[in-house]
């Protein structure tokens, strides 16, 4: 095709052509005619269709010239991480709550742009501040470039350096208030509104070993959840509102055990956030005689879990109520779990009644696979199987170092399956409370989905204060990630997050040379990184843009 300037009638027109071939015989097509020459000169319409046409001319010789080799790479960058979290960024608070806070205080340096490279390390990869700094070679994230090593590190000993003595009014016996203290107030406080309430609360704790000492106090030898007790280690808590959304974290010394944080937490939760009426929901690692007294004193509601096996009133009362079970069916991918819930009232005390019938029934076929093994077991020889705890809790001695399946204790453990009980002093129904406590179930998957976040093995720091903004940068990685996955179910959709981490990993900006210019080309998304980025109303730039020159 080409441009032709056709004469009528003393006038001269500009056309489109198109030359095809008839036979033997070369034939032109006209495929427009966009006007008078003169009057598109003098408006200037054909100098403008001209450069929009030669955008994509430059665009399509570009993208050819990639994929044929004949532009060379100069820089590949990984764009998508920066892209979409920036935002999130900007549009929970973190941006401007750390911008403000960091004022005045007289670094070099933005502090602001220090925790967020930090944070975001903890979105793809995790890890150390050294890790960090050496990741980050391979992003395109807007302020980091003058960002060094040892500035990482002044920044998480600010977040978690103790505030003065005059502003420690809500500190507990575990630890000082600090200034992460304070983003996360402020940063609740941005999304609070007359709306939102924070009356029901969900907490559950994890445990983080070090390698080295842990700090001045925070490392200590504890009950681990790893199951690394020759390791020094801290306690790391964090409380969920009823809508999934992080609203603080707590860190503790290793040693400390979780039935005694409990009402020191809330007491502290009550003070920080202005907050009147609370029901607290726990598990029962939780739940004592003193904290549950504590919190009837305070007014407090709860919903907590029992201890079904080692309360004996529970195991042996609770349990054998014979009232019949309240039905509820709850659909949950695709399939109907059939639940069920009764209320029962002893000695004043308001216990409910749980069981999960799918569960029930695969606990009952669990056990009586461990008894059919046990019996093959016990025919070849009896002496290996009690170090093996699934077979050791139907053994009984039978003599002379030997022993034999008691069937009273597998009878005994068949009133457990599927069940479970909670204690309460809400006025709610069985099953109001029960679904209440599920969603306490939501939160333990919450540690366990974002493993990688909580978990940021290795912590090098020595000093407590860097080690609490080393391990609050988790806390605030798990802000960004409740924001995106509650903003991509709003759009209806559902995405793994190890979908979209590799997703926006691999969107690139790839630097070209082509005649002396320099061209950004931008990589095509992938799936779960677009729903991502709609999600969180991120537009990608352009699939090919010049590089501005100095």
């Amino acid at each position: 095709m080409y441009f032709r300037r056709k004469q009528s009638q003393g006038r001269i027109y500009l056309q489109i052509v198109e030359s095809h071939r008839s036979g033997d015989q070369v034939r032109q097509r006209v495929i427009a005619t966009l006007g008078r020459l003169d009057e598109l000169e003098a408006s200037g319409q054909l100098d403008r269709l001209l450069r929009s046409g030669a955008r994509f001319v430059q665009q399509a010789m570009v993208l050819d010239a990639a994929r044929t080799g004949d532009a060379p790479a100069v820089a590949v960058r990984r764009i998508g991480p920066a892209l979409l979290f920036e935002r999130l960024w900007q549009e929970t608070g973190c941006h401007s709550v750390i911008t403000a806070l960091a004022r005045g205080r007289g670094h070099r340096f933005s502090l602001e742009r220090a925790v967020f490279l930090s944070v975001l390390h903890r979105l793809m990869r995790g890890g150390s501040d050294l890790a960090a700094d050496r990741w980050r070679e391979d992003y395109r994230i807007t302020g980091s470039d003058a960002l060094e090593l040892h500035h990482l590190y002044r920044a998480m000993a600010w977040l978690g350096e103790a505030l003065p003595a005059d502003q420690q009014d809500a500190v507990t016996p575990f630890a000082p208030r600090c200034m992460k203290d304070l983003v996360e107030e402020q940063l609740f406080a941005h999304r609070r509104d007359l709306f939102s309430r924070l009356d029901l609360v969900f907490m559950d704790t994890t445990s983080l070993y070090f390698e080295g000492q842990g700090g001045q106090t925070l490392g200590e030898h504890g009950f681990s959840k790893d199951h690394r007790p020759d390791l020094h280690q801290m306690i790391l808590a964090v409380v969920i509102d009823g809508d999934g959304r992080p609203v603080c974290s707590e860190m503790w010394p290793g040693n400390t055990a979780d039935v005694t944080s409990l009402v020191p937490v809330i007491d502290r939760l009550r003070r920080r956030f202005a907050i009147g009426r609370l029901c607290i929901v726990a598990d029962r690692g939780m739940i004592s005689a003193e904290a549950i007294a504590a919190l009837e004193a305070r007014g407090l509601l709860y919903i907590l879990g029992a201890r079904e096996r080692s309360d004996k009133l529970v195991r042996d009362v609770v349990l054998n109520d014979a009232a019949p079970f309240v039905p509820l069916v709850i659909e949950k991918r695709r399939r109907d779990i059939h639940y069920g819930a009764k209320a029962v009232e002893l000695a004043g005390q308001h216990y409910i009644v749980c069981i999960n019938h799918q569960q029930a029934e695969k606990d009952a076929a669990d056990r009586a696979a461990i008894l059919a093994s046990l019996e093959r077991q016990l025919r070849k020889g009896d002496k290996t199987l009690v170090g093996n705890t699934g077979y050791r809790r139907f053994l009984k001695t039978a003599g002379k170092g030997h022993f034999a399946i008691d069937r009273a204790k597998a009878d005994d453990d068949a009133r457990f399956d599927g069940r479970f009980v909670l204690r309460t002093n809400t006025d709610l129904s069985p099953l109001a409370a029960m679904l209440r406590y599920k969603q306490l179930w939501s939160v333990e998957q919450t540690f366990r989905t974002a493993k990688h976040l909580l978990a940021t093995r290795p912590i090098f720091h020595r000093l407590d204060e860097t080690i609490r903004g080393h391990v609050f940068c988790s806390f605030l990685a798990l802000v960004l990630k409740a924001e995106l996955e509650a903003r991509i179910a709003d759009l209806g959709h559902t995405a793994s997050w190890p979908a979209i981490i590799a997703d926006l990993d691999a969107l690139t900006e790839t630097e070209v040379e082509q005649d002396s210019r320099r061209f950004l080309l931008r990589a095509t998304p992938r799936p779960a990184a677009s729903i991502a980025m709609r999600a969180a109303g991120v537009a990608l730039p352009p699939t090919v843009q010049a590089v501005a020159t100095v």
